[in-house]
């Protein structure tokens, strides 16, 4: 079995193949679906944020001290 990678938009509930792979492709293929990440309905930004907070190299929180210094 071969791996076959590419982007694509889901049109009507279609994926559509890329012509320069079709030939390459048999007739039976395993598909697995890698999805970008979005907000699910009613969630905004900072519910987001609060469940999947972004990892910063480097940073680190100020202490109460320093907020309440600023």
């Amino acid at each position: 079995m071969q791996a076959v990678e590419f982007q694509t938009v889901i049109k009507d509930g279609t994926i559509k193949i890329p012509e320069t792979l079709r030939d390459d492709l048999g007739e039976r293929v395993r598909v697995i679906l890698l999805t970008e990440d979005r907000p699910r309905a009613g969630e905004n930004l900072i519910d987001q944020l609060l469940t999947q907070p972004l990892r910063v190299p480097g940073f680190f929180p100020l202490t109460r001290e320093e907020t309440h210094a600023r």
